[in-house]
């Protein structure tokens, strides 16, 4: 064998050698984000998770879910597929069991969803969803006193809506629960979007078993739908601190 014809080999082995290499490191590096999604989220490969889904507000049949929360659950169901994980999609007044069980998403607010409802009551509070008059079902959404009110279409800005994007996590040994409050179902739809898309960065800032909540302003849905969103405000100590009672009167 000559020298040239050698050297040849010897390249060719160094290059599949370092190819194999390459291709191990980046199917690890996969792996790591994959596990790391996966502990955020609360699902485990194999594992399961419930998808609450709420009621079209605006439709007489109880059993009626909107457009853009369809478009919501898709793309969650998206996500829990790419973790490995098989969805229960489960009414929101069907679900009677607590928090820790399994991983959750309950879509919609407290008039739309009695799950929303029961949660916000009992682990945020300081989140208040209220019916100020006007075309949607939920125009205010105020948090420790911070009112953020929905602005219809109509506006010269093509109006603005917001949503709750809440983790609750009340045990470590726990699975989370994601609430996806909006005031109308493009925020619901935008919210998804968000959490989607930002998850490694919440994940960063928050941990793997940290509770927050945040208020997101969905902009001229109107003209952009659920596309253009952004975080309003870090309200996660308000939202978890109970109000004072009221006090006496008489």
């Amino acid at each position: 064998m000559t020298d040239s014809l050698l050297n040849v080999l010897l390249g060719l082995v160094a290059s599949a050698i370092s190819a194999g290499l390459g291709w191990l490191a980046q199917n690890l590096r996969r792996r790591r984000r994959l596990e790391r999604v996966r502990a955020f989220f609360g699902m485990p490969a194999g594992g399961e998770c419930l998808l609450v889904v709420n009621r079209h507000t605006a439709s007489a049949s109880g059993k009626s879910v909107s457009r853009n929360d369809v478009f919501a659950l898709m793309e969650l169901a998206a996500l829990v597929k790419e973790c490995g994980a098989q969805a229960d999609l489960v009414a929101h007044e069907d679900v009677r069991q607590g928090l820790g069980h399994k991983a959750e998403f309950c879509l919609g607010g407290p008039s739309s969803n009695d799950r929303t409802a029961a949660h916000l009551a009992s682990w945020l509070p300081g989140v208040a969803f209220k019916d100020v008059g006007g075309s949607a079902p939920e125009l205010s959404l105020t948090v420790g006193g911070e009112e953020y009110r929905y602005e219809p279409g109509s506006e010269p800005s093509g109006g603005r809506a917001y949503a709750l994007l809440a983790r609750l996590h009340p045990s470590p040994d726990g699975r989370p629960a994601f609430l996806v409050a909006g005031q109308t179902a493009v925020s619901n739809h935008a919210a998804v979007r968000y959490l989607v898309a930002n998850h490694r960065r919440l994940a960063r800032r928050y941990g793997e078993n940290g509770t927050f909540a945040l208020v997101l302003r969905v902009v001229n849905p109107k003209a952009y739908g659920p596309d253009v969103v952004e975080l309003a405000a870090d309200v996660t100590a308000r939202a978890l601190e109970r109000p004072p009672a009221p006090a006496p009167t008489g």
